[in-house]
C-alpha cells in the first residue's frame, strides 16, 4: 500500500484491526460492484420471466466512508470483511404487500440464502407498535449462475436484499431522516404521531392488497360469466367488454358483410365501441348479444347496399359493429338526428356527419326493417 493510501486510511481515525478490513474492502471493490450487477440483472431477468411489475429494483455499494463508520462504531463485532453482509445492498420495491412473499420466491430461486442470518421483520412487530416491515434476505451468488476463477469472491461474499412495498419503502426513508438521523433525541410525542402515521401505511398496504385480490376475484368471476353465455347478468365495462370480444361475436356478420365483394377483412380494435354502446345505452352484455341476434340480418341487407355496388375490396372489422349500431338507432325511430348523434360521438362532429345521416335515412328508407 501506497504512503498516500495509508494517510488516507488513517484519517479515519481506527484501530489496527477496522483499517485492516477497510483495506481489504478497498482491495475487492470492484468484486462488490460486479456482485451488485450480477444481482440486479438476474432480479430483473427473473421478474420478467415472471411477469411481475415493481416499483424499483435498486442496488449500492457502500461507500468507503460508510463503511469506515460503520468499523468505528462496530467494528469489534467483525473478524474480516467477509462477516459484513451489507457493503453490497440490493432492493426491490413493489406496489403490494403480497408481491413481496412472490419476490422472496423468485430471490430464494436465484440466489443462495444464508437462513440463520436472514430476517423478516413483518413478523417482529410488538402488538402495540407500528414500524415498517420487509424482508431481508443475506445472499451468495450462486456458481450456477457466475463463476470466474479468477475471482472466487464473487461467490463467497454475502450481501443483502431488502424486498418491501413502496408504503413500507416510504416509512423507512422517512424514519430514518426524522427519528434515527442525528444527535437528537426525538421527543416522546414525535416518535407517537410517526408510529400513528406508520399505522395508517400498514392498513393503507393491507387495504391496496385486498382491493386488488377482490378486483381479480370480480374479473375471474367475469370471465366465467361471459365463457359460460351467462351474458344478462354482466354488466358492461372495459373488462367484461374485452372478455366478450374474446369470442370473437361480430366475426360471422363481419364475414357475411366481406362475402359482399369477396373482400378482404382488416382487423381493427372493436373497443372503442364499448363507448358507442354506453352511448346508445346499453347496460349488459346482454342487450349487445340480443342486438346482434334481432338485428344481424338487417345489419347485413344496410351494408349491402352501402357496399354491393361498389368494388372495395378491403373492409374493417369494425364494419359489422357499426352496421348494428346504425340498425339498431333506425329501428327506434331516432332517424337522422340520431344517426347523426353516433356519428358525431363515434368520430367528431363535423359537417360530413349530418351529410351522411341524412343519405343514410334516405337510402334505407325501403329496407324491410324499416317497413316493419
Amino acid at each position: 500500500m501506497s504512503h498516500m493510501e495509508e494517510d488516507s486510511l488513517e484519517k479515519y481515525g481506527l484501530d489496527m484491526h477496522c483499517t485492516m478490513i477497510l483495506e481489504e474492502y478497498r482491495a475487492n471493490r470492484q468484486s462488490f460492484v460486479r456482485i451488485m450487477e450480477l444481482a440486479i440483472q438476474c432480479l430483473k431477468d427473473a421478474l420478467r420471466q415472471n411477469g411481475m411489475f415493481v416499483t424499483a429494483v435498486e442496488g449500492r455499494v457502500k461507500e468507503e466512508k460508510s463503511l469506515a463508520g460503520k468499523l468505528e462504531l462496530k467494528g469489534y463485532k467483525y473478524r474480516c470483511l467477509s462477516d459484513i453482509t451489507d457493503i453490497v445492498g440490493t432492493r426491490v420495491i413493489t406496489f403490494y404487500t403480497d408481491d413481496v412473499d412472490k419476490l422472496a420466491a423468485i430471490a430464494e430461486n436465484c440466489f443462495d440464502i444464508d437462513w440463520e442470518n436472514s430476517v423478516d421483520k413483518r413478523k417482529m412487530h410488538d402488538l402495540d407498535s407500528f414500524g415498517y416491515m420487509s424482508l431481508h434476505y443475506i445472499c451468495r451468488i450462486p456458481k450456477s449462475m457466475y463463476y470466474d476463477p479468477q475471482h472466487p469472491e464473487i461467490n463467497e461474499f454475502r450481501w443483502e436484499l431488502q424486498l418491501r412495498t413502496t408504503l413500507q419503502h416510504m416509512w423507512a426513508n422517512m424514519n430514518h431522516d426524522c427519528g434515527y438521523k442525528g444527535d437528537v433525541e426525538i421527543p416522546v410525542e414525535h416518535l407517537r404521531n410517526m408510529n400513528r402515521l406508520a399505522g395508517v401505511l400498514e392498513l393503507a398496504d393491507d387495504e391496496f392488497s385486498r382491493i386488488r385480490t377482490q378486483v381479480n376475484k370480480y374479473r375471474r368471476m367475469v370471465q366465467n360469466l361471459v365463457a359460460d353465455g351467462n351474458f344478462d347478468e354482466v354488466a358492461l365495462d372495459v373488462d367484461t367488454f374485452r372478455s366478450y370480444l374474446n369470442l370473437k361475436p361480430f366475426d360471422k356478420l363481419a364475414k357475411r358483410i366481406a362475402a359482399i365483394n369477396q373482400a378482404e377483412i382488416h382487423m381493427d380494435s372493436l373497443m372503442p365501441y364499448l363507448r358507442m354502446f354506453k352511448f346508445l345505452g346499453f347496460k349488459t352484455l346482454g342487450d349487445i348479444e340480443r342486438l346482434k341476434k334481432e338485428s344481424s340480418d338487417d345489419a347485413f341487407l344496410l351494408a349491402t347496399l352501402e357496399i354491393g355496388g361498389t368494388d372495395l375490396d378491403i373492409i374493417s372489422s369494425t364494419v359489422s359493429v357499426q352496421d348494428l349500431c346504425i340498425v339498431h338507432i333506425l329501428k327506434k325511430g331516432d332517424g337522422k338526428e340520431g344517426l347523426k348523434a353516433f356519428f358525431d360521438e363515434l368520430n367528431g362532429p363535423s359537417a360530413y356527419n349530418e351529410t351522411r345521416a341524412e343519405r343514410l335515412v334516405e337510402k334505407t328508407a325501403r329496407l324491410p326493417f324499416m317497413n316493419k
